[in-house]
């Protein structure tokens, strides 16, 4: 199928051949039919895509605080590395879909194949959509009216923050496509509406649609305007849809604003206040967030747990519905808005002019029957004969910006994403020969020797246990489980077979050069290891700190150190203690400390910290042993103390991925032993899970 993706590297639009996603668990998968281009938001993109280096940077200065602050900790050429790898992603454009029901995922039972719905999807001939971001399209509503569903719920969503009342006088400053849809529901909420605007097309528009319309190009000045439409007591809100870099807007809309008036941010402008335009006349300012209560959470969106209706009267999906309700009653009429029609594959005619458009609106007509094969073939080459043959499931960052660099001459057959979109991109700038979104493809194809698994932590036990189950020897990113259960069916699996099968879980840290030299100094004499990882904060928000699906920091990412430290030690855990800031136990903690007792005497600490500072090293490892101290500071910088031919070793940050796979390649092609023993994997597991169960028992914990 074909989709509409964005580079910000080069700012080019592309129609992309991509597979066609597969239906999920609560989503809903939908052929698109129509879809409208927000010129707005899809302008800026693009813009910022064409925009040189330097201007990138001034766009986003925050980003390049961070982009520093990675320099002094990682290095230039690392952090030159990941910025570009970042830009280069393709990002999917669009967000006003309407199409037809194919399919509905597991647990959906309000939605009927056939069904038309809007949803958020992007310009793709075949999006997967969760339930809450679809809303079923009245049967009077055509599909052209209906394709405004969601960026009018965004003008619906400001409104509500607003909260004007029958009579009040209301000012829209900006009139694009979210400002006439916003002018036009404040009209049908019984508010007397004033748009601002430097556009006299839009301005007509909006005379036409008893709007009173002010010009400032033509002489109108907007705060005497609105004083003046008011009999001088000052507009009761003001919705802002308009883009600006500077602070002239929102000084205006405090200017022209009654005492104790209300202003909401819907679009783009500077943001500098002015402390005495609001202080003297008490104002309130809110910025609304799309399309309204749900929006960016995940609960809401992507698991389908609605808010109760008591208590959230309006949530982003309610708000969809009442703007179809509204074009199904002919209140809202959005057909004179259409400025054209466009057919998907002649693209180019809208954005080619996009930063110069005086449209209004613009739809894509899509064909009728697309092309929905799940596997898209990017490169022909045989396959046959050949050992080592990789087939990887999971597109996500860390398979983007480490692992297929570091698998650079790898045969890769496959690689598997759930949106298509992400794998196909890796796929053409790595000349891996096919991109799909059914990893079943790669399990039922014999040539494939090797999947590595680099999905959310949730799906890595069922997918390990199905790529071995299917003759395959397996790369799983860690955790290898998040949940006892989980390793137990691992352990299962390995006691009832024989082990001509190798499953390697991405402890890479052991295949760095800084560790292979500090376990060639050490010996096999217990020693002391502290180890400590200046982690970073991650928003609680994030995937990573659900303990269903990511199990939490703890188990996605110290679990890294122990199998470093038994690695060093040459032992393997005993006994596990964690202890946590904070009074209360917290499964998904990232601030903790973990003691660790190994078999042969040797003790480890691992500080798993996120609340320092990102200017300092990353990672930091200490070893005391027999007189002897090594100290490794972010896998740059090696020095030893007390060593005789041994005092410092530095390189390039290297966390030993390349290694990793280079040993691994040729262990799956040669038959050699496992790269990590098995009983080492499953001990770090063990351990780890260990950690967990200690901090909620507040005692030692014996494996």
């Amino acid at each position: 199928m074909k989709q509409l993706t964005q580079n910000l590297k080069t700012g080019q639009t592309t129609l992309t051949e991509v597979p066609a996603p597969q239906v999920r668990p609560g989503a809903v998968l939908i052929r698109t039919r129509r879809s409208l281009v927000s010129l707005g938001t899809e302008r800026m993109l693009v813009e910022f895509g064409k925009a040189n280096w330097l201007e990138k940077a001034r766009q986003q200065p925050d980003k390049v605080r961070m982009v520093l602050d990675k320099v002094k900790s990682d290095g230039l050429q690392t952090t030159v590395r990941s910025v570009f790898n970042k830009l280069e992603q393709p990002l999917p454009l669009g967000y006003c879909n309407v199409g037809t029901v194919m399919a509905v995922g597991a647990g959906i039972t309000d939605l009927q194949l056939g069904d038309r719905v809007a949803s958020n999807g992007p310009h793709a001939e075949v999006v997967c959509v969760p339930r809450n971001l679809v809303a079923k399209i009245p049967d009077q509503v055509p599909d052209e009216a209906a394709a405004f569903t969601v960026i009018g719920a965004i003008g619906l969503q400001g409104i509500r923050l607003l909260d004007p009342t029958l009579g009040e006088t209301v000012v829209v400053i900006g009139l694009g496509l979210i400002g006439l849809l916003t002018a036009d529901l404040l009209r049908l909420n019984g508010c007397r509406v004033v748009g601002v605007d430097l556009d006299e097309a839009k301005l007509d528009i909006a005379r036409a649609r008893g709007i009173i319309a002010c010009n400032p190009t033509k002489g109108d000045d907007p705060v005497n305007f609105v004083q003046n439409t008011t009999d001088g007591i000052g507009a009761d809100g003001v919705i802002i849809t308009a883009s600006a870099k500077n602070n002239d807007i929102i000084s205006q809309a405090a200017r022209m604003s009654r005492r104790r008036g209300k202003i909401v941010l819907i679009g783009v402008v500077g943001l500098d206040l002015s402390r005495a335009e609001f202080y003297e006349k008490e104002l309130t300012f809110q910025v609304s967030c799309s399309y309204g209560p749900g929006r960016y959470d995940d609960d809401y969106e992507q698991k389908g747990r609605d808010y109760p209706l008591p208590f959230v009267r309006w949530t982003e999906n309610r708000n969809f519905q009442t703007i179809l309700r509204l074009l199904a009653s002919g209140s809202l009429d959005v057909q004179p808005l259409i400025t054209e029609v466009v057919p998907l594959t002649e693209y180019a005619r809208i954005y080619g002019s996009i930063g110069s458009s005086k449209a209004i609106a613009s739809l894509l007509e899509y064909p009728e029957a697309a092309a929905l094969e799940p596997t898209v073939r990017h490169r022909a080459v045989s396959f046959a004969g050949r050992k080592g043959v990789v087939g990887i499931i999971g597109a996500g960052n860390f398979t983007k910006m480490t692992m297929l660099p570091a698998l650079k001459g790898a045969d890769i057959k496959y690689i598997a994403s759930a949106n298509g979109l992400s794998g196909t991109a890796l796929a053409q700038k790595h000349g891996i020969a096919h991109s799909t979104t059914d990893y079943h493809k790669i399990l039922q194809d014999d040539e494939v020797d090797l999947v590595i698994i680099t999905t959310r932590h949730d799906q890595h036990t069922r997918l390990t246990l199905e790529a071995l189950k299917a003759g395959k020897h397996v790369f799983v990113e860690k955790p290898l489980a998040i949940f006892q259960d989980e390793l137990v069916e691992i352990e299962d699996f390995f006691r009832r077979n024989t082990p001509a099968l190798s499953l390697t879980v991405g402890f890479n840290r052991r295949f760095s050069p800084h560790a292979q030299k500090m376990k060639s100094l050490l010996g096999s004499a217990p020693m002391n290891i502290v180890t400590t990882m200046n982690a970073g904060h991650i928003p609680a928000s994030s995937w990573v700190h659900d303990r269903t699906v990511g199990g939490g920091r703890i188990l996605g990412e110290a679990c890294h150190f122990i199998d470093l430290i038994t690695f060093l030690t040459g032992s393997l855990v005993t006994d596990v203690c964690m202890n946590a800031m904070g009074q209360s136990p917290d499964e998904t903690t990232d601030n903790a400390s973990i003691l660790l007792k190994y078999a042969n005497g040797s003790t480890g600490v691992i500080n798993y910290f996120s609340n320092g500072s990102k200017a300092y090293s990353k990672e930091r490892v200490e070893v005391y042993s027999q007189e002897r101290t090594l100290i490794l500071d972010n896998f740059r910088t090696l020095k030893g103390f007390g060593f005789n031919s041994f005092s410092k070793q530095k390189i390039r940050q290297d966390k030993g991925h390349r290694d990793q796979f280079r040993i691994l390649l040729e262990s799956v092609k040669t038959g050699g032993e496992p790269i990590i023993p098995l009983p080492e994997i499953l001990n770090t597991t063990r351990a780890t899970l260990a950690a967990v169960e200690s901090l909620q028992r507040k005692e030692w914990i014996s494996l």
